[in-house]
């Protein structure tokens, strides 16, 4: 795929959502952080379901604690891997609080050594509550990256690279939700709508439905 197709997909997308945004329910930066952290392997609207109580009680690391892991359990059983998450939710609390001053850091290695945070995460942070112009590759990225032959790759980290080297600059910022939605909800999995799609004549895929 030329530059020239890449950007026009952008401005494509751009055109048909002026202004793309996380799907997650949060009110402040550290809530995002613990909603990604339980996005893990599970539907945005499932964590929005888990957490919109949890977050009404809790805002801070410190409230977190003060819940205590089991009542933390509590709130996120309905996600997988909730005990596992809640264990992760607990330790990185202790660890904003102990090395961070309760807040959020704005760096990718001091993200990255949270407990339950890998590349992922930090990009999602980064991007949607600092503003910078990551791309946090998921499953749905990954394929349409693929699928369209906009940025193929044979793992998350070297379609992320692609992406961060061909996706023009002035669309960089947003271009991790456009395409997360993309794939969530036109580019899917097992039949792609291409007959509704916005960028059909610019994709590359060979197999396209006419839906």
């Amino acid at each position: 795929m030329n530059a020239k197709k890449r950007y026009e997909i952008f401005q494509r997308l751009k055109e048909h959502n002026p202004e793309p945004a996380t799907e997650l329910k949060y009110n402040n930066t550290f809530q995002l952080l613990v909603a990604v952290i339980l996005s893990a392997q599970a539907t945005d609207v499932g964590v929005n379901k888990a957490t919109t109580a949890l977050f009404r009680k809790c805002k801070t690391p410190a409230s977190i604690l003060k819940l205590g892991e089991e009542v933390l359990k509590g709130y996120i059983k309905t996600i997988g891997l909730y005990n596992t998450k809640s264990k992760n939710i607990i330790k990185t609390c202790h660890m904003l609080i102990d090395k961070h001053r309760g807040q959020v850091p704005q760096d990718r290695a001091a993200l990255e050594a949270l407990p339950g945070v890998g590349r992922k995460t930090a990009n999602v942070v980064l991007n949607t509550a600092f503003g910078h112009p990551t791309i946090a590759v998921d499953t749905h990225i990954f394929r349409v990256a693929n699928r369209t032959r906009m940025a193929p790759g044979k793992n998350v980290l070297e379609v992320e690279k692609k992406l961060l080297k061909f996706v023009p600059g002035e669309f960089r910022l947003d271009a991790h939700h456009w395409l997360i939605l993309h794939g969530r909800y036109t580019c899917i999995a097992r039949k792609p709508r291409c007959g509704s799609c916005v960028i059909e004549d610019l994709c590359e895929f060979k197999n396209k439905t006419e839906n």
